[in-house]
């Protein structure tokens, strides 16, 4: 049984983001009932590639959908019966009319998804996905180790923007319904696209909001020191990524130790670095992998315990074994576009697995049918909701914590976020990795309380039996066990998923792996830039035709954490109905895949591998980021002539608007690269700032691509309490990053910093462990 089967979602948004949520959704067996205009239906149906007509896009975004034509203002009260036959309905219009149908129908869970949020200007939403990736900070920082002098670039693949809105967005509403039976009552969910890509940099952008590293307010803040990058080799490139000595030794060796490797110190990545040595290494083992094949040398790595992969591209993906051996293309028959390979959903769930029944519907094909369906939804409490202090859809959730560094913790932290009790299990004798990074001991790294706020840490060696006894004992009284640990290690220790079932027979676990918990490549790991190479979304980022740049090497991590927290969420849901828990199968890979879902689609149906763009967009001209006084860059991205009209008047370039080469967005996009270096001569004198406000209050979607200090100073995202001061016994009130979204009804409260090591055992062993061998 799919784990929203029987749950109506109604999808009155119109965009890539709210479309990508309602995908989701539908994916889990939701019957999402996409409401669309008269006459041209969404504006999707329009975005490039067409193939005879059809959008690609569209067809990626709203498969498992049925289309309902219905017009918002003349058939109002059509629209609004639908709305209260719905347990959801996700928007994307003006955040006030989902508040006020909140207020009509409050037993419906309502979620708004827009550029900025509720409170934003109209001018102010009138965003792109690229202004809002500038604006979010990662445009800046992409691609990493950046040639100050050329233009920062777009996301992979155009629309990861909306992806990453779409997937909390999701993650949100499934929590809400989740909480809805047991409360009776439904909810508003506030989310700003800009916040989300904001809180997926916290370990980077919370060591700067709390002063303890200061930013140089430069392209490579984002950067890590060190010798990781891409390589050419004889059929393509490679990532390479190495940080530690322990990755240090295994490279030599894995290079049979040439003479020139000994002028390094055997620490220098933790200690010693330098450009100079950087430059030095790059040279000599840019010579080494030159003559040779990357799938060989990639695979005589990973044996050798070196985090090197191949550069994937969309070819490679659809070729992939790995990908073959876990299902995750589909084939779908579109009554237009023909037999596509599909993405599907990067987590495979043992007792609930998403699929894709149908293909995207033909405008209105649904209409009758849902308008004669009659269906009243009235939820009443199933049980009295758990007393807890913090309140959140997951209040009552109990969460075992088996992670390290970004992603796993991520997931907890978002899980923690929305309710839910995540108590992280770690040693003195072994702390989590996090911990040792940057601080001056284990409870001061500056990593570790980025990531961690609303944590519970308890000191358990579970290499110990007593120590086991008392993870199975708290495994026993708990929900969900995550993990992010190598291949093979909880089986190792006897946690496997059908020893946690001799737990707890019900318990959900939620296993991360680079690759997912089997196949040919399943033994392989690797860091979040890997995960970016091999997913097809690094062969996107860099300037036209030059080679793979990869997006910024901070990018990943968090998109999978997420990825795990929205599963976990629904495996809740299907056993909060069943009764029935089970296993879910994390790919890092197949997340990021997930990203440039609709580009792989468009591979395949086209057969054009796709490759960098710099900041070309199909749609739009000019769409591109120029340069400003002091070093700054302003995104751009204009779709249309009102718009083109519009920019022209703003900057007094009459003699732009006159241009014929600019006439029309086609003959725009014909003349791309003239016009782009007319407007970097124009906005090269002014301030991007300034410049950037002026634009879009003239109607044009603009923003200055912001450095780490304008996202830290940024007041829109300080009002929308995206950064939250918390307290802790050792650092006392310190900022850190909070949830991307605002609930109205019952949101989760964030107080407490990052733990201590051990800082909860009396809870955990007093409190959970101790009551319940009382009883």
């Amino acid at each position: 049984m799919s784990a929203l089967k029987g749950l109506r979602i109604v999808e009155l948004a119109e965009s890539v983001a709210g479309e990508y949520c309602g995908k989701l959704l539908a994916d889990f067996g939701a019957d999402v009932v996409k409401v669309e205009r008269p006459g041209r239906g969404s504006p999707t149906r329009a975005m490039a590639p067409l193939i005879d007509g059809e959008s690609v896009v569209f067809a990626y975004l709203n498969t498992n959908k049925r289309s309902v034509v219905l017009d918002r203002i003349t058939d109002a009260e059509a629209v609004d019966a639908l709305v209260a036959s719905a347990d959801a309905v996700i928007d994307d219009h003006d955040p006030e009319w989902a508040a006020e149908a909140y207020r009509r129908h409050p037993a419906v869970v309502f979620c708004s998804v827009t550029a900025y949020g509720r409170g934003a200007s109209p001018a102010a939403q009138n965003a792109r996905s690229s202004t809002v990736f500038h604006s979010s900070g990662w445009g800046f920082h992409t691609p990493s180790h950046a040639d100050p002098a050329r233009p920062p670039l777009q996301a992979p693949g155009r629309l990861l923007t909306d992806y990453e809105a779409g997937l909390d967005a999701a993650m949100c509403v499934a929590a809400c319904l989740y909480s809805r039976p047991r409360c009776g009552a439904g909810e508003f969910v506030d989310i700003s696209q800009q916040a989300v890509l904001v809180s997926r940099a916290d370990c980077i952008l919370g060591r700067f909001l709390s002063g303890e590293i200061a930013p140089e307010n430069t392209r490579d803040d984002f950067d890590q020191q060190g010798p990781a990058s891409f390589f050419a080799c004889a059929d393509g490139h490679v990532y390479l990524y190495m940080t530690s000595g322990t990755h240090w030794a295994n490279l030599k060796v894995l290079m049979d130790h040439p003479a020139w490797l000994d002028d390094f110190d055997e620490d220098w990545l933790e200690f010693s670095v330098t450009a100079e040595k950087v430059a030095t290494f790059h040279r000599g083992f840019a010579g080494w992998i030159r003559d040779r094949r990357r799938e060989t040398v990639a695979e005589q790595a990973q044996r050798a315990g070196v985090p090197l992969v191949p550069v994937n591209d969309a070819d490679d993906l659809h070729r992939s074994p790995q990908y073959r051996h876990r299902g995750f293309f589909r084939d779908v028959t579109h009554p237009v576009l023909g037999v596509g390979r599909h993405p599907t959903v990067p987590y495979l769930m043992s007792a609930s697995p998403a699929d894709i029944t149908c293909a995207a519907p033909a405008l209105g094909r649904h209409t009758s049918e849902v308008l004669g369906e009659r269906r009243t939804v009235r939820p009443a409490p199933v049980h009295a909701p758990p007393a807890t202090e913090r309140g959140g859809p997951l209040a009552g959730v109990r969460v075992v914590e088996l992670t390290k560094v970004w992603a796993g913790p991520y997931a907890g932290k978002l899980l923690a976020f929305l309710g839910a009790e995540v108590i992280k299990v770690e040693s003195a004798a072994r702390p989590e990795e996090m911990r040792a990074y940057g601080g001056t001991d284990v409870n001061h790294a500056p990593y570790f309380l980025s990531i961690n706020p609303e944590i519970l840490s308890v000191d358990l060696d579970i290499k110990t039996p007593d120590g086991m006894a008392r993870l199975r004992d708290l495994i026993a009284r708990s929900d969900i066990v995550l993990n992010n640990l190598r291949p093979g290690a909880m089986e190792r220790q006897g946690l496997g998923y059908r020893d946690l079932t001799a737990v707890r027979p019900d318990i959900i676990s939620v296993s991360i792996k680079m690759w997912g918990n089997d196949g040919p490549l399943g033994y392989q790991t690797g860091y979040a830039p890997c995960f970016a190479a091999l997913a097809g979304l690094a062969s996107l980022v860099g300037y036209e035709g030059g080679p793979p740049l990869g997006a910024s090497m901070r990018y990943g991590d968090s998109t999978v954490g997420a990825a795990a927290a929205l599963a976990a969420v629904a495996a809740l849901l299907h056993r909060e109905r069943t009764g029935e828990g089970q296993f879910v199968d994390v790919s890092a890979v197949e997340v990021l895949s997930s990203m440039i879902g609709d580009t792989l689609l468009a591979h395949d149906l086209t057969g054009r591998v796709p490759t960098p763009e710099g900041n070309r967009h199909p749609d739009m001209a000019p769409h591109g980021c120029y340069p400003c006084t002091g070093g700054d860059w302003v995104s751009i991205a204009v779709a249309g002539d009102a718009e083109w009209s519009a920019l022209c008047a703003a900057l007094g370039a009459a003699d732009l608007a006159a241009d014929e080469r600019y006439r029309t967005t086609t003959d725009r996009l014909r003349h791309a690269a003239a016009l782009d270096a007319e407007l970097a001569r124009i906005t090269s004198g002014l301030d991007a700032a300034p410049l950037a406000r002026r634009l879009h209050d003239a109607g044009v979607p603009a923003a200055k691509s912001a450095t780490a200090l304008d996202v830290i100073g940024d007041e829109r995202l300080w009002e929308r309490g995206l950064y939250r001061i918390v307290t802790d016994h050792r650092e006392g009130a310190r900022p850190v990053l909070g949830p991307s979204w605002r609930m109205a009804r019952d949101p989760a409260r964030i107080e407490h910093g990052a733990p201590d090591l051990g800082e909860h055992n009396d809870y955990v062993f007093d409190d959970i462990l101790g009551a319940q061998e009382m009883r």
